[in-house]
C-alpha cells in the first residue's frame, strides 16, 4: 500500500492568503456595487517596461525562424542571463562566478526545492512574523522548525541566540511582512552566528531593489565569510514586475561545503536532474531587464510602488496609528487599533472601508495584532484608501 508524506497533515489547513481571498470574494458577491481598494497580496500592478516588452517581442520573433530557434536550454540557465545577473551583482561590489548562478522560475520555487539538499533531521530557524511559505516548505519536508519572535522594540529585526543549535536560518531583508530591513551589523551577527553552528543561511533578497539607504545591504554577500553559510534566493517580480512571468534566481557559491560536500555540486544535480530550465522567452526578458537601461526603466516603476507607500504612511501618521516598514520596503506592518486581532481588523476594514489588507496572524503567532499593508496596488486606489482610512478613524475615535 503506498505511503503518503504524513508530514502535510501538520499544515495548517488554510493557507494565508487563500483565507483573505476567500473572505474579499465572499463580500464582492454580497455587495457588487462596492469598489475594493486592494492593498493586501504584494502582487505587482504596473505593466513591464518597454525595454523587457521590446525583448520578449525579439525572442518570439526569433522562435518563428528556424535558423533563430531555441529548444531546450540550459538546466543551469543560459550564459547571457547568468553574465547580466553577476554584473548586476558587481554594481554593489559583490563577485560571483557564473557558475554560482541559477537562473530559476521565481523565488517561491527554489524557496521548496532548495530544501531538497537537506536531510531531514535539520532543524529550521525561522524568524517571526514571517512569510508563511518558509514554515510550510520545511514542514512538509519534515524538519524541526524553532520559531524566533520578533516584538516593535527590536523594530522586528531578529538578533541571533547562541543558545539556539540551528542548522537552516530563513532571513528575509527587506522584511515580508514587517518591511524591516536589517543593516550590516545585524547581518554580520547572523553570518557569525551560522559560521559558528555550522549552519546555512536561506537569504531571501526578493525585495532589495526598494532598498534607499547605504547602511543597508542588498546581498548578505556584502558580508564577509557569508559565501561559507549563505544561500540567497532573489527574484524579478518584484524588481521589474515579472510576477506573471515567473523568473528569478539563486546564489549558491562554490565555496558552501558542509562535510566535505560541496552545495554546489549538489544544486547542479538537483537542478539537471528536475528542471528543464528557463524558457528562452524568460531569460531573454530578464537580460533586458538587468541592463542599464531596462534597471532605468524599472527603478521608475519601482518610485510609484514607493510613492505609494508614502501615501498610506501620511495616513497612518496622521491617524497616530504605529508601523513599521514602508521605507526601504514595499510593506507597511501596522498596529491593530485599540488592541483589535488581526482577523477581526480585516473584517472591519473591508465592511467599513472596503480595504482589503493581509492579517498578521497569518504570518506567525507574534502578528496577531499587528496587519501588512501593500504598496504595490493602483496608485489612485491608494490615495482613496488613504483618505479612507482617515475619515474612518477620525470617525470612530480610533487615533
Amino acid at each position: 500500500m503506498i505511503q503518503l508524506n504524513k508530514h502535510y497533515a501538520n499544515l495548517r489547513e488554510s493557507y494565508l492568503f487563500a483565507e483573505t481571498a476567500q473572505r474579499r470574494d465572499a463580500y464582492r458577491r454580497a455587495h457588487p456595487d462596492q469598489k475594493l481598494l486592494l492593498l493586501g497580496v504584494g502582487d505587482v500592478t504596473q505593466p513591464l517596461c518597454e525595454k523587457v516588452t521590446t525583448a520578449l517581442h525579439m525572442a518570439v520573433d526569433k522562435q518563428a525562424k528556424k535558423e533563430t530557434f531555441h529548444g531546450y536550454m540550459p538546466e543551469c540557465g543560459a550564459d547571457n542571463f547568468k553574465e547580466a545577473i553577476t554584473a548586476y551583482y558587481a554594481q554593489r561590489g559583490v563577485y560571483l562566478e557564473k557558475d554560482e548562478v541559477f537562473p530559476s522560475s521565481g523565488a517561491s520555487d527554489t524557496l521548496g526545492d532548495i530544501l531538497d539538499l537537506f536531510s531531514a533531521d535539520n532543524t529550521a530557524l525561522i524568524p517571526e512574523p514571517t512569510y508563511p511559505a518558509y514554515v510550510d516548505a520545511n514542514i512538509m519536508a519534515g524538519h524541526r522548525i524553532v520559531h524566533l519572535p520578533t516584538t516593535a522594540e527590536t523594530g522586528f529585526v531578529p538578533q541571533p541566540d547562541e543558545s539556539i543549535q540551528a542548522d537552516i536560518v530563513y532571513l528575509c531583508s527587506p522584511n515580508n511582512p514587517t518591511g524591516a530591513v536589517y543593516d550590516r551589523a545585524i547581518l554580520t551577527k547572523w553570518v557569525n552566528y551560522a559560521l559558528s553552528k555550522q549552519a546555512v543561511i536561506i537569504f531571501d533578497a526578493a525585495y532589495e531593489a526598494f532598498i534607499e539607504e547605504d547602511h543597508v545591504p542588498h546581498s548578505i554577500y556584502e558580508i564577509e565569510g557569508a559565501c561559507r553559510c549563505a544561500v540567497e534566493i532573489c527574484s524579478l517580480s518584484k524588481t521589474a514586475g515579472f510576477t506573471g512571468m515567473r523568473c528569478g534566481y539563486t546564489i549558491v557559491p562554490k565555496s558552501l561545503v558542509f562535510d566535505g560536500v560541496s552545495l554546489n555540486k549538489m544544486w547542479v544535480r538537483n537542478r539537471t536532474t528536475k528542471t528543464n530550465g528557463v524558457s528562452y522567452l524568460l531569460q531573454e526578458a530578464g537580460v533586458a531587464a538587468l541592463s542599464a537601461e531596462g534597471q532605468r526603466q524599472f527603478k521608475e516603476t519601482l518610485m510609484i510602488y514607493k510613492n505609494n507607500a508614502k501615501v498610506i504612511m501620511k495616513a497612518l501618521d496622521e491617524c497616530r496609528i504605529r508601523y513599521c516598514g514602508g521605507k526601504n520596503a514595499p510593506y507597511i506592518w501596522m498596529e491593530c487599533p485599540q488592541g483589535m486581532d488581526s482577523w477581526a481588523f480585516f473584517d472591519y476594514l473591508l465592511n467599513q472601508v472596503q480595504i482589503v489588507g493581509t492579517p498578521g496572524e497569518g504570518f506567525g503567532s507574534c502578528g496577531k495584532h499587528y496587519f501588512r499593508l501593500s504598496s504595490f496596488g493602483d496608485p489612485a486606489d491608494t490615495v482613496l484608501a488613504g483618505e479612507r482610512l482617515k475619515v474612518l478613524f477620525e470617525a470612530s475615535g480610533r487615533q
